[in-house]
Order: structure tokens, then C-alpha cells, then sequence
């Protein structure tokens, strides 16, 4: 039997409400060489009796995790599991337009120098609806095809359900990191991107559910984990002078030292939060917000987070 191009790993948490027209869009797809593993993580709301009842007869290899392994070990298990060429990561809240697969998997096979392609999209609400705006606090994140290092350097560009990557990166770069709360995927994407180009499909064909049970609303340990991936990303700037125009490398050092000044401030760190800033600076000296956040730090926590 001829294994499937596309291993989708579909990660399931307490999303029964969610799930099936997820699972739905899936199976909706105009591309037909693909396998999912769907992976729950310990759900508690009647998700693993729903999926053992919707899976019969389906394409799907259910796996029900012992224990919660937070999003990142659920979807190295699935990375485990994958025989297809590529893989895509599905969040169970999320949904793909029918043509999602078969525009990525062409451009892939048009493509050899690509090792991640993501798509343009938009945010729906809980019903499904569309959302307008920036409901999390950003637009839907895009980059262009080429070489996106300095891009996510900056901020995370690329939205998991969005994402589809060649197994073999991962052989070459690792599994995702499972210490990350909700920036492992950001991790990954950068790791795959100094090694490859990153393509991207300008068309609305990932969907992502905005509600209040999202992990990016639990800011406490978003903080946290932004702090231990802009410190990363520090130590793998050291890596990158002779590759981008250095004007263009000083601004993303300096916008990520600016950052991590920020969550160490925010994690309650100040004064390293301080010398963050002041390393900001010392990489682009016309930088001067960096100088006044560094000025504020010295305010109370509650006034430092209303001066941002």
C-alpha cells in the first residue's frame, strides 16, 4: 500500500464542541493522498468516546495519550507515527477551506528549496463566524516566499493550522521542543527557516477560532515562554552576521533584545529586563524607545504593563 503524501496531526484538547467540523473540514479536503493522527492529550469532555465512535471507518489512527503532554509532546508522538512525505499540524478548534492541502502539497512538489509552506487566512469566532481585525492582538499572521529568519526574529509569522512541512526538515532539525507551553511552534518555524526557504500560499485557507479557552489568552505562561525563546533567539542572532545586510540584522536584534527586556519586566525581572533594553539600544542607536522602556521599568509592575 502506497503511504499517504500528507500526515495530519490533528491535537485534541477539551474541544468537544470544536472538533467535528474540524474533523469535517478535514475530510472535506480536494487532495486525497493523506493520513491524520489525531492525538488527545487527556481530554475530559467526552472526546475520547466521541472519537471512537466518528473514527469508525474512517482514515484517522486515534491515539489517547496515558497522561497530558501539553501540545508540543502530543505532536512529537504524531511526528512518531507520520508516513507521509509532509506534515501538517491541525489544532482541533481550528478549519481548512477544501482546497488547504492540494495548493501547499503543488507548491511543495514546485518548490525543492521550500522546507515549510503556511497559507493566508482569518480568524471566526466561536459559531464559526469571521472575526474582523485583530481579535488577539494581531493580524493574521503572512510573510512573503524567500528566506523569513529576520521575519520571525520579530514575532511569530506563522499560524500552526496554517503550516505544512517536509518530514525530512524534522530528521534534520529535531522534534518540537516539549518545554515550550505555546511558542514551540514559533521554535520550530525558525529552526526549519535557517535551513530552507519558507513559502507561502496567499490565499484564505486556514481558519483560526478565536474564544476564550485559547492558550494565547493565558498570558502568565505566554510570558514566560516568550522569554525563553527571545533569549534563544539572542544566541542564534550571534549565528547570522554575512547572511542578511546588516542595517536590516541590527533592527531585528535590536526588536528582539526590546522584547525580551519586556517579558523579563513583565516576568518581574526588571533589571535584567534593563539590561535587555540596553543591549536594544547598543544594537540600534536610533532605538530611543528602547531608552524610555528602560526608564519605565522602573515603574511599578501595573504602570510598567500600561506604558506598553
Amino acid at each position: 500500500m502506497t503511504a499517504p503524501r500528507v500526515s495530519v496531526l490533528v491535537t485534541c484538547y477539551n474541544h468537544i464542541k470544536y472538533l467535528p467540523a474540524c474533523l469535517e473540514s478535514l475530510s472535506a479536503q480536494s487532495f486525497d493522498s493523506w493520513e491524520a493522527v489525531v492525538i488527545d492529550d487527556g481530554s475530559t469532555d467526552g472526546t475520547r468516546d466521541w472519537l471512537r465512535t466518528a473514527g469508525q471507518g474512517e482514515p484517522w489512527r486515534l491515539v489517547f495519550n496515558e497522561r497530558n503532554l501539553g501540545t508540543y509532546g502530543s505532536l512529537n508522538v504524531g511526528l512518531e507515527l507520520a508516513q507521509g512525505e509532509f506534515v501538517a499540524v491541525f489544532n482541533d478548534d481550528d478549519l481548512w477551506a477544501p482546497t488547504k492541502l492540494e495548493r501547499q502539497v503543488a507548491f511543495m512538489d514546485s518548490h525543492p528549496e521550500v522546507g515549510l509552506v503556511h497559507t493566508d487566512g482569518g480568524f471566526i469566532d466561536g459559531d464559526g463566524r469571521p472575526v474582523q481585525g485583530s481579535p488577539l492582538g494581531f493580524e493574521f499572521p503572512r510573510t512573503e516566499t524567500g528566506d523569513v529568519v529576520l521575519a520571525l526574529m520579530r514575532a511569530n509569522k506563522i499560524i500552526a493550522s496554517a503550516a505544512l512541512f517536509r518530514a525530512s526538515c524534522v530528521a534534520e532539525v529535531g522534534k518540537f521542543n516539549e518545554n515550550y507551553f505555546g511558542s514551540g511552534d514559533w521554535e520550530m518555524w525558525l529552526r526549519i527557516a535557517e535551513r530552507w526557504q519558507v513559502g507561502f500560499v496567499d490565499e484564505p485557507l486556514t481558519y483560526y477560532r478565536v474564544h476564550g479557552e485559547n492558550a494565547s489568552h493565558k498570558l502568565d505562561r505566554i510570558w514566560q515562554d516568550d522569554q525563553r525563546l527571545r533569549e534563544w533567539i539572542a544566541k542564534r542572532a550571534e549565528t547570522y552576521p554575512g547572511r542578511f545586510p546588516e542595517p536590516d540584522l541590527k533592527a531585528a536584534v535590536s526588536h528582539n533584545w526590546a522584547c525580551l527586556g519586556t517579558v523579563r519586566t513583565l516576568n518581574g525581572d526588571p533589571a535584567r529586563g534593563r539590561e535587555a533594553y540596553v543591549r536594544s539600544w547598543q544594537a540600534d542607536r536610533s532605538r530611543f524607545k528602547s531608552l524610555l522602556r528602560w526608564a519605565a521599568t522602573f515603574l511599578p509592575g501595573s504602570v510598567f504593563r500600561r506604558t506598553l
